[in-house]
Order: C-alpha cells, then structure tokens, then sequence
C-alpha cells in the first residue's frame, strides 16, 4: 500500500518536525518543572522493541522519583509516582520526547504503543503482528480504552490496526487522541497506577 509504505512516513517526519518546533516552549517549561520537582535525569530512556521487532531507545519524561528502601531498591510506583507525575501522565506531556523518536523514524505519530522487550518471548503469533509496522504515540487500543482494558483486548486492536492501517483510519485516531487527552479518560488501569504486567496468552 501506498500511504503505508511512503505516505505515512513522510507524514510523521513533517508532523513530528513541526510539533517539535511549535511545542519546543511546552517541552522546555516541562524539563524544567520535572528537573525541581522529580530530580535528575529529567529524560527517562528505556529500550522498546519497534518495527520487526529492533530495538530502539524510547525518550519521555521522567514521571517517577527515584526514593529507595533502605535496601536500595526502589520503592512501589504508587509511592514514587508524585501528583506532578500523574498530571504529566494524565495529560499526557510525558510522551512529548516521543516525537524525536518519531522524526528519527523509531516510530510514527500512530500505531501499536511500544511496550517492554521482556514481552516479546510471551506473544503467540497473532500478537506478534503488532510489530510489522512501527510503534506509535497512539493507537487503535489508547483510544479504545488505552489502560482500562485487558491486554488481550489491547492485542486484539493492535493487529486489527495493522490489517486497517490507512490515512482515514490514522485521521480518525489522531482525533479521538486530541479528545482523550483534553478529557484525561483511561489513564490508569482502574485503580492500579501502571497496567499490570503481561504474562503470556494462551496461543
């Protein structure tokens, strides 16, 4: 297909490019009150699986302190994620270093969420689908109930995107994102603060 193969990827070159430049403001006031209030590093890296499965350095801001036990392990998310954490998460300013990634070509503006290597053994063959395109900023599953629903439901709209992928369909989720995020809707997994782990589908 045309817009899949070059189609969207100029498109997520010249959109990133742009929001870049045009929320450059946003994404400095931001690093600022994450370096006051959350500490050093004010970008949180982690290594995501994209497009075939390659891994990537995923950028975003940091959400969480870094306070340990005194055994020096970090304690539950609960306790380190702050109310200036969950603002950023709520509205979603966390994921604003996502869009270097996309300008980068690690993702594109939509797609399945990129989610941990340590998932990739879990996956039957269906799931597997979700990484023959590039992971995204958004996608079918965040605006179908982002981490309220269950990983298998999420999996399932993963792979119904990648059979659907089209420049009508990344329109109408774009949109729906724009909605989710000024409403704030399905940011937690009930009362969880992170999704719970996955743990492997029966095939």
């Amino acid at each position: 297909m045309i817009y899949q193969k070059y189609v969207k990827r100029i498109l997520d070159i010249t959109l990133s490019g742009a929001a870049i430049i045009v929320l450059s403001p946003v994404m400095g006031v931001t690093a600022i009150l994450v370096k006051q209030k959350l500490g050093s590093p004010v970008i949180f890296k982690q290594k995501r699986p994209g497009k075939d499965e390659k891994i990537f350095t995923m950028y975003k801001f940091r959400t969480m302190t870094d306070e340990r036990d005194e055994k020096g392990e970090l304690l539950p998310d609960s306790i380190r994620l702050t109310k200036f954490g969950k603002m950023l998460r709520s509205t979603s300013l966390d994921e604003l270093p996502e869009l270097f990634n996309i300008f980068k070509g690690d993702m594109s503006i939509i797609g399945p969420r990129p989610l941990l290597i340590q998932y990739l053994p879990l996956y039957n063959e269906q799931q597997k689908r979700r990484h023959e395109v590039r992971p995204g900023l958004s996608g079918l599953a965040q605006v179908n109930g982002r981490n309220a629903i269950t990983w298998e439901k999420k999996f399932n709209y993963d792979v119904e995107y990648v059979k659907k992928v089209s420049f009508t369909l990344d329109v109408r989720i774009v949109l729906r994102t724009i909605i989710k995020a000024f409403r704030q809707e399905d940011i937690n997994a009930g009362s969880e603060v992170t999704m719970e782990a996955f743990t492997g589908e029966p095939s």
